[in-house]
């Protein structure tokens, strides 16, 4: 028993072939641990996404055994990589628990709050979700406990009972080489491969063949997770020649502002907007409805419609940066870029970009330099003298709205025309699950009381966000300079933890149907115009809007205004011809009907597109 003993805990005094029985047993420990953090790791993928049978998607994995292999063999490769570099087996533990476990966690909890899974791209933005995150109260859930709880056992074993590691540095360099000459012979020929991919088609469990999530969970985390890791270097699209792309965006024909029709253009994009009027369950509702009524009454003095974005609850920027370039889909930008911003620049307007949040948020402080504004004002460099960083996601419309609003009376008569850019901070959730004095709702909905108090946080906040863009306008209706706003929802809003509260309303969230993809993608648009800018263009900026992806909101604009604008803008307007939607899921609308599908024709000029938008973004401006 004692030589038993001495050969597991290692130490002074054993034979070479008591020593090799000791090495042994570390390695199939690590082996053992790597084993159970890859199994853990599953678990948290089954049971991130609630809407599916938990249980029936962890078994749904072990029936398809590729599944099991792609996502357990990460954690046992780097638990003995970790081992061969470090040479004590708690580091390699660690090397393995930490990416495996934390990676997985993070996973569970941004498809929790946001529908999404994690992809290898969001690594890029780790600071940007830490500031997101910090304002939301992870769910301990059984799950996310046992994996805790279950990693911080193995730690404590390996570093008690796993105390001597290997010592032969020719033994060490031999298993650390084998271990990085399997990453380039794995990840090719398993994880990247199309063919292995077709074989871990796995349906038993899910919904939605639509659904990307449910897709990504249907295969773990770990292997979908390893098989995104390209998408984080963007390629060119399928087909792309620079020559041709460029010749094919020659065709058209940039164009000149005319001198005597130039207005003023404020765009607003407002965090989390949208109109719950377009829930039966909420529009019966005379509070509700009391509520929308001033916004209803500007839509009506508007030109109004259906932003149809990619996102759904966060990823904010992809509705910005959509509607400021024009770009159906871009990668990070990291370098100057062509945009819209940049059109007006050298149509010699003043281009400036608005928010009360912090400027590293999405890295906006770059990006908005790369885009081609000549100023940002944030958080750090303004806005935090006059609304604090803990209030403004709560409170802070009604401050940004002053802003812009001194910044238009402050300008001169010989100062340039401008095009001004905000993006507000108010109504970010996570909206507060425990409001007791109901301002909005009251208990006779029926509903439980932490929907009516998420919902009752949303609505105050928005009933803020109203009052104060309804006042902004009235006083933009009193100026003399020509002025026309620009106004839209960046994306639907969070309500709850695996969307509970739209599941406790019966929200139709299937985005196969056109109703089900509304509901969860639309958000309201407006372009409102005063007296000024009316009297200056002729036109009466009234009527329905083109439902429409953010890429072809700026071309809506322009239409009204009765501009051309640049050659990328006449190219996307025959893009808008084919379909007004380019969705990220590859889905479109053609003659309304939601598709995945376009006609031969319009599907060659579609490829054409992404090919001309693909170099215009990274070659436009050399």
């Amino acid at each position: 028993m004692r030589r038993i003993k001495s050969i597991l805990l290692g130490g002074e005094g054993l034979s070479p072939g008591e020593n090799r029985l000791h090495q042994l047993y570390l390695l199939l420990a690590l082996t053992g641990f790597g084993l159970l953090n890859g199994f853990l790791a599953l678990r948290l993928a089954a049971c991130s996404y609630a809407p599916l049978y938990h249980p029936a998607v962890y078994a749904s994995y072990f029936d398809h055994d590729p599944i099991v292999a792609l996502n357990i063999l990460p954690a046992v490769l780097l638990a003995l990589l970790g081992y061969f570099l470090f040479r004590r087996a708690w580091a390699g533990y660690l090397c393995s628990a930490v990416p495996t476990l934390g990676l997985a966690l993070a996973n569970y909890y941004k498809i929790q709050l946001r529908g999404d899974p994690l992809l290898a791209s969001d690594l890029r933005l780790i600071r940007t979700a830490g500031g997101i995150l910090s304002h939301y109260t992870p769910d301990l859930s059984r799950v996310v406990l046992v994996a805790c709880g279950g990693g911080f056992l193995m730690l404590l074993f390996s570093i008690f009972l796993l105390r001597n590691g290997l010592k032969n540095r020719w033994v060490r360099l031999g298993g650390l080489l084998v271990c990085l000459a399997l990453v380039p012979l794995l990840g090719p020929r398993y994880y990247l491969s199309d063919e292995v991919y077709d074989r871990t088609t796995n349906y038993d469990a899910i919904h939605n063949r639509w659904s990307d999530v449910e897709l990504f969970v249907s295969r773990g985390f770990w292997y979908p997770f390893l098989r995104s890791v390209p998408d984080a270097f963007p390629s060119p699209p399928a087909g792309y020649d620079a020559r041709s792309a460029q010749a094919f965006l020659d065709r058209y024909e940039d164009a000149d502002i005319p001198e005597d029709g130039r207005v003023t253009v404020v765009g607003v994009m407002l965090e989390a907007f949208c109109d719950l009027t377009d829930y039966p369950m909420l529009s019966s509702l005379p509070a509700v409805q009391s509520l929308y009524e001033p916004l209803h009454a500007l839509e009506a003095e508007s030109v109004s419609g259906d932003l149809l974005t990619n996102i759904f609850a966060g990823g904010t920027v992809d509705s910005e940066w959509g509607f400021l370039t024009g770009y159906s889909r871009h990668s990070d930008f990291r370098t100057d870029t062509d945009s819209y911003v940049r059109y007006f620049s050298a149509q010699g307007y003043e281009t400036v970009y608005q928010h009360p949040g912090y400027g590293w948020f999405y890295n906006r402080q770059n990006v908005n330099r790369y885009l081609g504004f000549d100023g940002s004002v944030f958080t750090d460099n303004g806005f935090g003298k006059l609304v604090s960083p803990e209030q403004a996601p709560f409170h802070s419309d009604a401050v940004l709205f002053k802003y812009l609003l001194d910044s238009l009376d402050a300008r001169g008569a010989d100062a340039p025309p401008l095009f001004s850019f905000s993006v507000s901070y108010q109504n970010h959730g996570p909206y507060s699950a425990e409001r007791k004095d109901l301002q909005v709702l009251d208990a006779s909905t029926g509903w439980s009381a932490e929907t009516n108090s998420i919902l009752d946080v949303y609505l105050s906040g928005v009933s803020e966000t109203i009052t104060e863009l309804v006042k902004f306008k009235e006083a933009l209706d009193r100026l003399d300079t020509p002025v026309v706003l620009v106004v839209f929802g960046d994306h639907k809003p969070w309500l709850g933890n695996d969307n509970s509260v739209y599941q406790e309303l019966g929200v139709d969230l299937d985005i196969s149907s056109v109703e089900g993809f509304r509901n969860y993608y639309a958000t309201p648009y407006l372009i409102w115009a005063n007296g000024a800018a009316k009297a200056e263009t002729g036109a009466s900026f009234t009527g329905a809007g083109r439902d429409c992806s953010p890429c072809f909101l700026m071309p809506e604009l322009f239409d009204l205004l009765g501009w051309e604008g640049p050659r990328f803008m006449a190219l996307s307007r025959d893009m808008r011809s084919c379909t007004p939607l380019l969705h990220e899921r590859e889905l479109f609308l053609s003659d309304g009907v939601l598709t995945d599908t376009l006609s031969p024709e319009a599907e060659a000029f579609y490829r054409q597109f992404l090919c001309a938008q693909y170099w215009r973004e990274t070659k436009g401006l050399t």
